[in-house]
């Protein structure tokens, strides 16, 4: 028995699941302090199931509250920047090109120090470990204890990282020290972003994560627990409370994996419709696929692993901006009628027409044209079909507009549409070969969870010069084997989920960047490293 939830802003859902098969599901209202709402969800799909709390094997979440504190500006740590790049790399300083309300929060403390490597590997200044003994000391002072440490082409060699962090460690033990090149890759800034944005959600993703700890302790639950990654893989509880930014995009990404699950399709486009927003992202051998340029992240650019998503501003709660008075005129004309992108949210039980309110919803129009079946139609105002199919058309117009941005080629595409608002999506889009709805659609989310894998991403440079492409492809691949393993993973199940060379055309001797990502189905025992041991953690060179 395994239970998958999926921690959203407004519903927390839960699913409880026997192998391949759903036992009960539930949404249940997410609550402020975070425990409440998981122990809720968690406990409804026992008790419909008459399931036992000792008969749970691992319990997966999934949240979207990290990347929610970075959108809202909240509940951030100050953090403390130490750069290994000068004096090249003094030209912009950490945080340049942020938004001002986010660096604000966070906090422009920060030290140019010596250090760093050329792209080739050769040391390009050494460390200069006084001055930085000083900078810790400094941010000590300072009650910073959140440290962001970036070194130019750390991910080549992170030596100097590796070092620099011994040395605070000796100066302040207590601080928690995040190193880019566990986080990002070959790109300076984006990769410092990246660390600065981790080290920025220390406090959070520790009270978070502890909070899911306790919710599922509290509810008689001994099975060990795994928060889910941005690549549909799991970390475990202590890996998530030091690598947060990892599971940023686990939302989208578990509703992708749960609808390749629950539909049997591995290669489709998925679009996740909630109550604010539709994200659609591409299905390729049943994982989202990762985007290969930088990713912003609430105003900041950054190049860790994430989904490639596209968000609109298209959901259950989302406003229809149109005269009362043009209701029941003729076809409204251009400005007379707008879609969005604002939404009522979880207020739609509250402000929509279909419930009583007075906001006209996109909920309102599915109800009329009989694609919802929820709420009272007698609620809704009186309505020429001109004017419900001139929205329902702009509606169908924003889907399609989504759909042509995501797909990569001319041909047809299988769409599957999961999330709560998935009734908006209708039964044929242009450019969509056929519309699935999975069963538990509504869930799967929860089920994305339910179902991940552990997983190991390993990057190494190297020159095909000094060693052959075979040779060199097998010797990474074996370290992700050996991670996955030691994470937890089932040998019987384990393959190589991806293998990616990249030609650094910059460095001598056939140099080339290669990356390899395995993946293994839980074997239900405890990882051979505990709690601490890495589950799908990036190993940088």
């Amino acid at each position: 028995m395994r239970i998958g939830v999926d921690v959203g802003g407004t519903n927390t859902d839960a699913v409880l699941m026997d192998g391949g098969r759903v036992l009960a599901w539930t949404k249940q209202p997410t609550s402020a302090d975070v425990e409440g709402g998981v122990t809720a969800a968690i406990r409804a799909v026992l008790e419909d199931s008459g399931t036992s709390a000792a008969h749970v094997s691992s319990v997966m979440i999934g949240t979207t509250h990290f990347v929610n504190a970075l959108v809202e500006r909240r509940e951030l740590d100050r953090v403390g920047v130490l750069r290994l790049a000068s004096p090249s790399g003094e030209a912009l300083p950490p945080l340049t090109g942020w938004p001002e309300d986010l660096a604000a929060c966070i906090g422009r403390h920060y030290h140019l120090l010596p250090g760093g490597y050329e792209v080739d590997g050769r040391e390009m200044a050494p460390l200069d470990e006084v001055r930085l003994r000083d900078a810790a000391l400094d941010l000590k002072a300072r009650g910073i204890a959140a440290i962001a440490v970036s070194c130019a082409f750390s991910p080549i060699n992170a030596a100097m990282e590796q070092r620099a962090a011994a040395l605070l460690r000796e100066v302040w033990p207590e601080a928690a020290i995040t190193l880019s090149s566990e986080i990002g890759r070959i790109g300076f800034i984006e990769r410092e972003n990246s660390a600065i944005l981790n080290a920025a959600l220390t406090s959070l993703a520790t009270r978070v994560v502890r909070s899911f700890g306790r919710a599922v302790a509290a509810l008689g639950i001994e099975a060990p627990l795994f928060i889910s990654q941005n690549d549909g893989t799991l970390v475990s509880a202590a890996q998530a409370e030091a690598y947060p930014v990892m599971t940023m995009g686990s939302g989208p990404t578990n509703s992708m994996r749960g609808a390749a699950f629950l539909s049997g399709v591995a290669d489709a486009i998925v679009m996740d419709v909630g109550g604010t927003t539709t994200d659609i992202g591409v299905l390729a051998s049943g994982y989202p696929r990762e985007s290969s340029i930088s990713v912003d992240i609430g105003g900041a650019r950054t190049n860790f692993r994430m989904p490639d998503i596209l968000a609109i501003g298209l959901g259950g709660g989302t406003r229809i901006h149109l005269d009362p008075a043009l209701y029941e005129a003729g076809e409204p004309a251009g400005a007379a009628l707008r879609v969005g992108p604002d939404s009522v949210g979880y207020r739609l039980a509250q402000e929509g027409m279909l419930f009583g309110g007075q906001t006209l919803t996109a909920s309102d129009i599915a109800l009329r044209t009989g694609q919802a079946d929820f709420g009272d139609p007698a609620l809704l105002p009186a309505m020429s079909d001109a004017v419900v199919a001139a929205v329902d058309g702009r509606i169908r117009a924003i889907l399609e507009e989504g759909l042509d941005r995501m797909k990569t080629g001319r041909d047809k595409v299988t769409i599957l549409a999961v999330g709560g608002g998935n009734f908006l999506i209708p039964d044929s889009l242009g450019g969509a070969a056929q519309v699935i709805r999975p069963p538990h659609a509504v869930v799967a989310n929860a089920v994305g969870a339910a179902i991940a894998q552990v997983g190991a991403q390993v990057e190494r440079v190297v020159s095909y010069d000094a060693l052959a492409r075979e040779e060199a492809i097998e010797q990474v691949a074996a370290l992700a084997r050996e991670q996955v393993l030691a994470a937890g993973g089932d040998p019987a199940s384990l393959i190589l989920a991806d293998v990616e060379e990249t030609y650094l055309s910059y460095l001598p001797g056939r140099a080339v960047q290669i990356r390899v990502r395995a993946v293994a189905d839980l074997a239900f025992e405890a990882p051979a490293g505990g709690e601490a041991a890495a589950i799908g953690v990036p190993h940088e060179a």
